[in-house]
């Protein structure tokens, strides 16, 4: 019978390429939703919040908002 051929021929090479060829997808897998995700742009609302709060600053520093403006835009950008 030739049940184990494909697997056992040229001495377990075939097991050791399947292993190789499972971690190389799963690999694959990983970067796939690492890429998907910092793509998506999740985990970057602390930069979003950061370069807003830069704008609130210059805007009050140009005299566009009154103290009460920007404290109460400070407080909804920071909350």
């Amino acid at each position: 019978m030739m049940w184990g051929w494909p697997m056992m021929g040229f001495g377990g090479f075939g097991m050791i390429f399947g292993f190789i060829f499972f971690v190389a997808i799963v690999i694959g897998v990983i970067f796939l939703i690492v890429w998907l995700i910092r793509r998506s742009g999740y985990g970057t609302a602390d930069k979003t919040s950061a370069h807003s709060l830069e704008i609130l600053k210059e805007r009050y520093a140009k005299g566009e908002l009154s103290k009460e403006q920007y404290e109460n835009m400070k407080k909804e950008l920071t909350s």
